[in-house]
């Protein structure tokens, strides 16, 4: 296959702009390969081009403008791809570049008219400039720590800007001989073979200058690089209209679904006009129609699912019986029975009787059902023991909050686990079963709820709680439902006790107010969730069936354009 038949199915990148990294090392594999460009006899040879640089880097040292550095080691045949070995030469980065680490801390930083390049994608700013030039920026600390070597993104700079002291910048010694957009592109689309690689440190994984200096670069002619920094910069532009496109789709779909969320309900005696009676329908009408244009990324399959739990609770999911009975009227029976209880046990529970008279609403729901707070609804809200068991490599699982799964199961998969003792001793205080609800309570995953629905045994760290319904008043899924709403992670927003890592407290999650519709009307209500969940989860999976398939097509097609001894496979 040509480079025509790629071109003639451009619109495998153009449509997802997850495959611009791949077609950007597409174009760095055929320029090293010597395929980008037909050699002509005004190209100079790599080793001519190192004399020259050699020869700029003395000049510069007599100038005091570079710094003498140690002698590079030779590179050996292993550090080279073997596809590229026959097409171009190397040479050690620290040869051929002057590296620079950066000045500026980023925490003491003062904002002011130059850019600072940090860590992440998006520029700082700063009173004052270290550097003026092109550079390919490295970090030089792991994206992710915790003992992970790993490198998110590297950067290219021109022009004057000021740099964190976790970075080093890379500058050609000749700029007219070696391009830093070139280099940027080099060591991006090999980054985990060339950088990742280099990275050590147990805690706090970090590269060295030095490490940097000794990464091999292909010295390709000056004619190529700058075809290479013109498709750059294609790409670059290619990728601002495909993030443009995506953020007015994006508002698009908030404004479809803010329209469907906010639509007056429909009642035949609320006064209301017809052209008022059907904006709801009509807006959801609207959605269905562009679904396939309004849904291209599972995060707006996230938003629809909220935006069906909203209507749940606004009443609109579904449309009341008259002989289902009044949520208020459930409400007051719970009530009653509570009391009558309180008054034989002589009240010693810690729930107190005016807690009935404190539970304003947080929301609107419909005037036929009742308010009430959690701890009411439920036999047990509890969580174990705040110090951490030992684990075991083999045992009882023992779920955190890392292990809800966003498709709304409890996941084993990765868990820890913990010893037969300690599960036997854990377990007199809370132990999970079938029909419990799993809520995590702390971290950046608070706020989930999941349903169990396996007779595995197990037990849950400090960072869920467990909560278990009284199946006579409530219908268990209804209440994981509400539970997994954006109505109720706003009242855990409210409650959060710690400044840092968010910490919920058992007491707030005991005292959320829930809108509670009659039983009947919850089982009709559950019912219609599920069908609405289960579309959304097939809708889902169509999309990441459909991107791995775009993506495995592309390289596929890249591959065959390149030929089978291509160094394409990402990384």
């Amino acid at each position: 296959m040509s480079e025509r038949a790629l071109l003639e199915r451009f619109d495998l990148v153009a449509d997802n702009s997850e495959n611009i990294p791949l077609l950007r090392r597409y174009i760095v594999d055929l320029a090293v390969r010597g395929k980008l460009l037909e050699k002509t006899a005004l190209d100079i040879s790599a080793s001519e081009m190192l004399k020259r640089i050699e020869a700029k880097a003395d000049s510069l040292l007599k100038q005091g403008k570079l710094k003498k550095q140690k002698p590079l080691p030779p590179i050996s045949a292993e550090e080279v791809p073997a596809t590229y070995v026959a097409h171009c030469t190397f040479e050690r980065l620290g040869n051929v570049a002057n590296l620079q680490k950066g000045l500026t801390g980023i925490q003491g930083a003062i904002s002011g008219e130059f850019p600072l390049v940090v860590t992440a994608a998006a520029r700082s700013t700063c009173d004052h400039y270290d550097f003026d030039g092109a550079a390919a920026i490295v970090p030089m600390v792991s994206s992710t720590g915790h003992g992970n070597a790993s490198l998110n993104r590297l950067h290219y700079q021109e022009g004057k800007f000021a740099l964190g002291t976790i970075l080093c910048a890379i500058f050609p010694i000749d700029e007219e001989l070696v391009s830093a957009r070139f280099l940027f592109e080099y060591l991006t689309a090999f980054k985990n073979e060339l950088l990742v690689s280099k990275m050590n440190g147990t805690a706090n994984v970090t590269l060295t200058v030095g490490k940097i200096a000794e990464v091999p670069v292909p010295i390709i002619a000056p004619a190529v690089q700058r075809r290479v920094d013109e498709l750059m910069t294609l790409c670059d532009q290619l990728e601002a209209a495909k993030n443009e496109c995506e953020a007015r789709r994006d508002w698009l779909v908030a404004a479809s679904l803010h329209r469907i969320s906010t639509a007056p309900a429909t009642s035949s005696d609320s006064g209301i006009d017809i052209e008022t009676a059907i904006a709801l329908p009509e807006a959801a009408r609207f959605h269905l129609a562009h679904l396939p244009d309004l849904t291209t990324r599972t995060e707006h399959v996230k938003q629809l699912r909220q935006t069906i739990l909203g209507l749940v609770f606004q009443g609109r999911l579904t449309r009341r019986s008259d002989d289902e009975g009044l949520g208020i009227d459930l409400v007051n029976e719970i009530y009653t029975q509570w009391e009558a209880k309180e008054s034989r046990e002589a009240r010693t529970e810690k729930l107190k009787l005016s807690a009935r008279f404190k539970c304003d609403p947080p929301f609107s729901a419909p005037a036929t059902w009742g308010w009430i707070q959690l701890q009411f609804l439920c036999d047990q809200i509890g969580d174990m023991d705040h110090k951490m068991p030992r684990a075991v490599s083999v045992g009882v699982p023992f779920l955190s909050a890392k292990d809800l799964k966003d498709s709304g199961e409890l996941d084993f998969s990765d868990c820890k686990y913990i010893s037969e003792e300690d599960f036997v001793r854990l377990s007199r205080k809370i132990l999970p079963r079938r029909g419990d609800i799993i809520y995590s309570r702390i971290g950046a995953r608070l706020g989930k709820a999941r349903l169990v629905e396996v007779d595995t045994r197990f037990l849950i760290s400090y960072s869920c709680c467990l909560i278990r319904p009284k199946h006579q008043f409530v219908e268990k899924r209804f209440l994981q439902i509400f539970l997994d709403s954006h109505l109720a992670l706003n009242q855990a927003h409210s409650g959060v006790q710690s400044i840092g890592v968010p910490d919920l407290g058992l007491g707030e999650i005991k005292t959320y107010r829930i809108p509670m519709p009659a039983l009947a009307e919850q089982h009709r209500i559950v019912a219609k969730v599920e069908e609405l969940m289960a579309l959304c989860s097939q809708l889902t999976a169509q999309l990441t069936s459909t991107q791995n398939e775009t993506y495995c097509l592309l390289e596929a097609v890249l591959h065959e354009a390149l030929g089978s001894s291509s160094n394409l496979s990402m990384q």
